[in-house]
């Protein structure tokens, strides 16, 4: 939520193409709403532009709002010059990663007049979405009783200790765990000195699953680990909702058929996975209020690089990247332009997303 250069970067430059910008858009500091054309229908890129505490543009945001804007300003250009209706809306999230820009857009109506919405994020591969996983974060910290490690050890009551009970516990229960679940947490605390032992720890956890039913037995399951670490230690648990949650994806198959076409036609050799996503985004909630898609472009020749790694940094930095955000910029514009003007492929992709 404090992408300030960033956002302005790209206001400044939606402007000069001739778009126009609101910014703050929908209460939100660092979001912006630019638009060309009018009536309808509506056709919207999502741009993201935050990067990883530490890492950088280890996700490849930069290429992400660089696609949109790309897109939009194709598309817009086209639909003035040939004079056809409707309007190109390119949407600035900020805070994909872990803040939700996008849940806040959706929940104040930013949606509302939007016919379809689709995104482009920089990966390995080119391929089509198969979704993603929902997801609820805790943050979860024990209250201990602080003493002398050696002189009165059996005065103090070690929060650590649940912690780390809470960790082999979770380790545990892992096996039992459907494939499609996740569960993951780090250690945000642990004491201040060793011969302290520790009156407070804490930790943080992320769980997710495609199926909201699933994820919340997972909850509940969560919630009893805390307290049975709690009970072996002596200690008491706390546990807090962490950053926002984000809803699973809602898949549009003519959406995503069409990029797979464009892609091809571009020479970006897309493929598609044979199981539904296991990450997580925000772009999830966008997907269950209006018909999107969020698909992938690759960005290593050969080189199979993992999202938010050093290496995904160096790569969404390339020239080679460059050259692969553009072909999906050209590849999202086709797509709006086919929007724009096939009526039979704007209700295909409104029936799919009915069903």
């Amino acid at each position: 939520m404090q992408e300030l250069k960033a956002c302005k970067w790209q206001v400044d430059l939606l402007t000069k193409m001739g778009f126009d910008v609101q910014m703050p858009y929908a209460q939100l500091e660092t979001a912006y709403f630019a638009k060309s054309g009018k009536g309808k229908p509506t056709f919207c890129f999502l741009a993201e532009y935050d990067a990883l505490p530490e890492m950088g543009h280890a996700c490849g945001h930069n290429l992400i709002c660089s696609a949109a804007i790309g897109a939009g300003k194709a598309l817009a250009d086209t639909l003035q010059k040939e004079k056809i209706p409707g309007t190109v809306i390119v949407m600035g999230t900020p805070a994909e990663e872990g803040k939700g820009g996008k849940v806040y857009l959706v929940r104040r109506k930013a949606f509302t007049n939007i016919d379809a919405a689709i995104m482009a994020h920089p990966s390995s591969r080119t391929r089509i979405w198969r979704g993603f996983l929902s997801i609820i974060r805790f943050d979860v910290s024990f209250k201990g009783r602080a003493s002398h490690a050696a002189t009165a050890p059996e005065k103090g009551r070690n929060a650590l200790d649940a912690v780390m009970l809470f960790f082999q516990g979770i380790n545990a229960w892992r096996q039992h765990l459907p494939e499609s679940s996740r569960i993951h947490g780090i250690v945000k605390s642990g004491g201040a000195a060793p011969n302290i032992i520790p009156d407070h720890a804490s930790c943080s956890f992320y769980l997710r699953s495609e199926n909201q039913t699933i994820l919340e037995e997972m909850e509940k399951r969560f919630r009893d680990i805390a307290q049975g670490a709690a009970l072996m230690t002596g200690t008491t648990c706390e546990i807090k909702d962490g950053e926002e949650g984000y809803k699973s994806g809602k898949v549009n198959k003519p959406l995503n058929d069409e990029y797979f076409s464009a892609a091809k036609e571009l020479g970006m050799e897309p493929g598609a996975s044979e199981k539904s996503g296991r990450a997580s985004s925000d772009f999830g909630d966008v997907s269950q209020v209006v018909p999107g898609t969020h698909v992938y472009f690759g960005i290593s020749p050969k080189e199979n690089i993992p999202l938010h790694s050093a290496k995904f940094a160096d790569a969404a930095k390339s020239q080679y990247a460059l050259g692969a955000m553009l072909d999906a910029s050209k590849a999202l514009a086709q797509i709006g332009y086919r929007f724009f003007t096939d009526a039979k492929f704007r209700q295909e992709v409104k029936d799919d997303f009915k069903k």
